[in-house]
């Protein structure tokens, strides 16, 4: 028999609670490797990316602003956008890719 044949039959008997929910478990399954799988991983390498950032690196906040590290604390940073002009900005606040995209303009 082949596997359609298997969850008809039990869905005709009284084994057909869990044929019913099968594909709504499918769905669940799915979801979670397309959507919160991927999603995690992204959170990680950015939590690792933020937590590698050193004093002297470039960076660019979500909010666009570009500077330079010049003091690193337990959940903040201090940098600065032009001389003498600092900011203090929360890690979070850091985009992940931020030096690729210096790296870029910098080389053109």
């Amino acid at each position: 028999m082949n596997m359609l044949n298997i969850l008809l039959m039990t869905q005709e008997g009284e084994g057909g609670g869990f044929a019913a929910f099968l594909p709504l478990i499918l769905i669940i399954v799915v979801f979670y490797f397309f959507f919160i799988r991927p999603q995690m991983k992204k959170q990680k390498d950015a939590r690792k990316y933020r937590e590698s950032l050193k004093k002297g690196d470039k960076i660019i906040t979500i909010g666009g602003v570009h500077g330079k590290i010049t003091e690193v604390q337990e959940k903040t940073f201090t940098i600065e956008v032009a001389p003498e002009i600092r900011l203090r900005v929360e890690k979070s606040a850091v985009a992940m890719d931020g030096p690729q995209e210096q790296q870029l303009s910098e080389n053109r």
